[in-house]
């Protein structure tokens, strides 16, 4: 086994999802509490190895990966590589590898000391967006040529919008509708990502002739109820991803048109990795990161500004500010024990 002292991880409405979708998608099995009226969500951070009776992990060596909202983590070293290791934890090896893999900073492509903030935030959340981006084209938008995205000013939101953005000029192009509150407008049409930004009260405005499909960040049933009903059997996939609006969450049964289907990004990772290889997937993956985090942390007009905080007032300020939907669509929360 190895020690790791957790550093510092991302909290971000993701994790809210993690919470959300805690027993459906068995977030909550990854870190048992012990008691089975709690729950520990999961986060994405770096840890340094403090202890370790594992071999080819060393004390003082830097990890990026899925940790507890915790001070340290004792995990047990598994498939031990030059890039890192598999957590082998009895009780996680029936949950997906994908949470299970912790890789070595200094043998990781996309690490950088000054970006460590920004990783934490995003990699994550952009590797979904990517996944998302590539399982609707390789599915051919379904038949379809306009997307709509929910919570479009939310990270793994702008993701997407930035990958399908990438797309304009090619064959695979697409018109993207991005759809957020009234308070998050202003910041959706400045990212530039999406072709036309819309409130979720004028949703009405929107003509629904033409073939479409919708990929659900918010997991909101009633904005579901409303695109489903308006487009009918126009709307050719509806696409189930997370749940911004917790509050909201509902299921979808007896909706118009095609019954959500929930993406999990695993599914889509582990078919690419099939047909591409590992490195294929990886070179694609690092390739997009690349563009998107340059753009992201842009001088004149950044889409993201990092806050850090410690403590376990900071990270309970930060998680109830989540809740409430009151963190600003720029900042991102990143936080220590």
């Amino acid at each position: 086994q190895a020690r790791l002292r957790i550093d510092r991880f991302a909290l971000t409405s993701n994790n809210v999802t993690y919470g959300a979708f805690g027993d459906a998608m068995r977030y909550w099995n990854f870190f048992p509490t012990g008691d089975a009226t709690t729950g520990c969500i999961p986060v994405w951070g770096f840890a340094d190895v403090v202890e370790s009776r594992a071999p080819g992990v060393l004390a003082g060596e830097r990890f990026y990966g899925y940790y507890p909202m915790a001070e340290d983590v004792v995990l047990q070293p598994a498939r031990v590589g030059e890039a890192g290791f598999m957590d082998g934890t009895a009780h996680r090896r029936e949950l997906h590898a994908v949470y299970n893999q912790y890789l070595r900073t200094d043998a990781d492509p996309l690490w950088r000391a000054d970006q460590e903030g920004l990783i934490a935030l995003l990699r994550p959340l952009f590797t979904t967006s990517f996944l998302i981006d590539d399982f609707l084209a390789d599915n051919d938008f379904f038949g379809a040529r306009s997307v709509l995205v929910s919570s479009a000013s939310s990270k793994t939101g702008y993701g997407l919008g930035y990958c399908l953005a990438a797309r304009r000029g090619r064959e695979s192009a697409v018109v993207t509708t991005g759809l957020t509150s009234a308070a998050n407008v202003a910041f959706t049409k400045d990212l530039r990502c999406w072709d036309r930004v819309v409130d979720y009260a004028d949703l009405s405005s929107l003509a629904a002739d033409k073939p479409a499909v919708y990929v659900d960040m918010s997991g909101n049933a009633a904005i579901r109820e409303r695109i489903h009903s308006q487009w009918q059997d126009r709307l050719r996939y509806s696409c189930a991803v997370g749940g911004t609006h917790w509050e909201s969450l509902g299921a979808g049964k007896g909706l118009a048109g095609p019954r959500p289907a929930l993406f999990f990004a695993p599914d889509q990772v582990k078919k690419r990795r099939e047909e591409w290889g590992a490195a294929g997937l990886s070179s694609r993956l690092a390739i997009a990161w690349s563009g998107f985090v340059d753009r992201v942390s842009n001088t004149e007009l950044p889409w993201l500004s990092v806050k850090e905080s410690r403590g376990r007032e900071a990270v309970e300020q930060s998680y109830v500010a989540l809740l409430d939907g009151a963190v600003p669509a720029r900042e991102g929360r990143v936080l220590s024990l």
